[in-house]
């Protein structure tokens, strides 16, 4: 991949055995791209699926899932190793249902959106452990940074991603950060 590191022999291992046990539901797509827009939406990598992503055009990775999940996984840190640390960000968050506080997730949108303005190539993944919630809320919020509006960007995602919920208060978390971000 494009790090230059590879993944020290413990996190990798640890990520291959803790992903046998604790992974996504094998029936929910391991990823879909949001139409032309470069941004794939999917479930958390496993340790025999991460090393195919290269081949399927990601360049950059967003991991939306809780601290403690990424310690107990490694899966941030072979991230991480696999893809160079500047090419994967993290919003960690827990799958409340409730509003999420931008802290835990704009640097994540805006991430997103920076790479897709600067860099033609580039095919970013956003993923929790599902691909449903809060991959949703960071790739909504990052359609919406680059011109989308509340609608397009909704249908783009629903369209696209057959898992994918679209929760009502992890929309407005989203839009009332639009919001004060445009008033300030």
């Amino acid at each position: 991949m494009h790090g230059a590191d590879h993944p020290s022999a413990w996190p990798a291992r640890v990520h291959r055995f803790s992903t046998r046990f604790y992974r996504p539901d094998p029936a929910k797509t391991p990823l879909t791209w949001i139409g032309a827009e470069r941004i794939a939406i999917g479930a958390m990598p496993t340790g025999a699926t991460i090393g195919s992503l290269g081949a399927q055009g990601v360049t950059h990775v967003v991991n939306c899932r809780a601290r403690i999940h990424t310690l107990l996984s490694q899966d941030l840190t072979v991230e991480r190793a696999l893809f160079g640390r500047a090419r994967v960000a993290h919003a960690p968050m827990w799958d409340t249902g409730w509003r999420q506080h931008p802290r835990r997730w704009s640097e994540a949108a805006r991430f997103t959106a920076r790479v897709l303005d600067e860099d033609a190539a580039a095919g970013i993944l956003v993923h929790c452990m599902g691909g449903s919630h809060r991959s949703v809320l960071v790739a909504y919020a990052a359609l919406r940074l680059r011109g989308h509006p509340p609608e397009r960007a909704a249908d783009l995602i629903m369209s696209h991603r057959a898992e994918a919920e679209l929760l009502p208060t992890y929309r407005a978390s989203v839009e009332d950060w639009i919001a004060r971000a445009g008033s300030g």
